[in-house]
């Protein structure tokens, strides 16, 4: 089979899991399903055919849409189409600017804690299936629902085992949907969640006033949904390379992220980004090139001009079977045999991010991982400054090892023996490097100290960077 056809069928199983996450999502916001869908095929259909990831499948997800509830519940639609416009311009110019490469500065452990946590999200979420206006099914509908989901993640597994002719997922959804409309069973379809009919989205700005008053509503949660969809798509950005042993452009994609909710916007749909579990089928399914995320995206229009009688008797078993088998997946297992054997700041590290990001979002986490990275690293790094004290000819000479930084200042204090010092005392920083403000308060402090007590401080073979620090700052350094 040709590569254009294996990325096509790719694209076809990924529009068929994108249908009732974007439906579910919507439901979550308290907007029309069709809101949902259409965001997902602009959002999916622009950044394959523009950004810089291809194989990453986008659209309007749930991280987003958790972000906007309380928005639409006060002031509306076209407040919150005005939301999606305004986030859509603050990816955009993000990736104008070129800031896409600030996702190198997420830890790995950061990144297994979001992909387990993710896992955990996207297995969690399944479950909401098996219930019925908040009522766990029982009985006989319970054992249909168990049983057909059990048997797609068997085609899932197995089918790849016979021939990789076809994508997995695929042939699972299509011949459990097919054998549930043939022995009439009694399961919940697409259908039951929502009807998808619709025409084609209509170009339209979002009927709010332009001033001022209206900023102040929409842009706190605009930049929310901008820092929220940045993020899942930078980092499930990474964990695509990282699959497909290629590089991928992040700024292009955040670039066409922004342009793709702003369409989306003016044309009545969600706000999105990348979305892990989608973006996992159809690489799975042998997704690679922007046709699969292209065909995924124009499939979720067909589906709603044409075909939504033929995807509304999907069986959600069929859908949910998929979305565990891509939980599975997705869930890094190496990281748990790893972390008795990685340093313990990075196994809490994991575990961490992992936890907050199933009790609260992937914006906390993330955020929360950096900054506990950030202080661990802070704090390692303080206690690895030392220094070798020698004293020669009524002289004595420091030579301080390490960074001295805001964390390390209180350990470099200590190293200088003030009264016990003679007359005169040379600091000799050929291998002490100053970081920050608060190292150039440090030396100044130090030399005030040696003025007071009537001795004199003298510091040498700094670096030019330090010597012109110190000098930036007011504090001349003899070099």
């Amino acid at each position: 089979m040709s590569k254009f056809s294996h990325n096509a069928l790719a694209g076809l199983t990924t529009s068929f899991a994108l249908v009732p996450e974007c439906i579910a999502f919507a439901l979550v916001a308290h907007l029309n399903p069709l809101t949902g869908l259409y965001g997902a095929f602009f959002i999916c259909t622009i950044t394959a055919l523009f950004g810089g990831r291809p194989g990453m499948i986008s659209g309007a997800a749930g991280s987003m849409a958790v972000v906007i509830v309380a928005l639409v519940a006060q002031h509306g639609l076209q407040y919150f189409l005005a939301t999606v416009l305004l986030s859509g311009l603050i990816m955009l110019l993000f990736g104008v600017l070129r800031l896409g490469k600030l996702v190198s500065m997420v830890p790995h452990p950061v990144m297994l804690g979001f992909v387990n946590g993710l896992a955990i999200v996207i297995a969690w979420s399944q479950l909401q299936h098996f219930k019925v206006d908040g009522q766990w099914l029982q009985g006989s509908a319970l054992a249909w629902m168990a049983g057909l989901v059990l048997l797609t993640m068997m085609v899932v597994y197995w089918l790849p085992r016979v021939t990789k002719a076809l994508p997995p997922a695929l042939v699972a959804i299509l011949g459990v949907g097919l054998l549930a409309w043939l022995l009439q069973l009694p399961v919940h379809t697409l259908g039951d969640m929502a009807h998808i009919a619709g025409g084609l989205p209509s170009f339209a700005l979002p009927a709010v006033p332009f001033d001022m008053a209206t900023l102040r509503i929409v842009l706190p949660y605009a930049a929310l949904m901008a820092m929220v969809g940045l993020l899942e798509t930078l980092l499930t950005f990474n964990l695509t390379d990282e699959i497909t042993a290629t590089r991928g452009l992040p700024d292009r994609e955040c670039v066409a992220l922004g342009a793709a909710n702003l369409a989306s916007g003016l044309f009545g749909g969600m706000g999105g980004c990348a979305m892990i579990g989608q973006t996992m089928i159809n690489l799975s399914s042998g997704g690679r090139t922007r046709v699969s995320g292209a065909v995924a995206g124009i499939m979720i229009l067909l589906f709603i001009l044409f075909l939504s009688p033929l995807i509304e008797r999907i069986p959600l078993a069929a859908l949910v079977g998929v979305m565990l088998v891509v939980a599975q997946q997705t869930f890094a297992w190496s990281s748990l045999q790893v972390l008795g054997k990685v340093p313990r700041h990075d196994a809490l590290l994991i575990v961490a991010v992992t936890v907050i990001t199933v009790a609260t979002d992937l914006a906390t986490a993330v955020l929360c991982g950096i900054v506990i990275a950030a202080l661990s690293f802070a704090w390692r790094h303080a206690r690895e400054i030392r220094t070798e004290a020698t004293v020669t000819d009524s002289v004595k000479t420091y030579t301080p090892h390490g960074t001295l930084f805001f964390a390390s200042v209180a350990g470099f204090n200590e190293l200088f023996d003030l009264q016990g010092d003679p007359q005169q005392v040379v600091l000799d920083g050929r291998y002490l490097r100053l970081a920050d403000h608060s190292a150039v308060v440090a030396v100044a402090a130090l030399s005030e100290r040696y003025a007071r007590a009537g001795k004199a401080l003298q510091v040498l073979h700094l670096s030019e960077r330090c010597v012109l620090l110190l000098q930036r700052s007011g504090v001349m350094a003899t070099a």
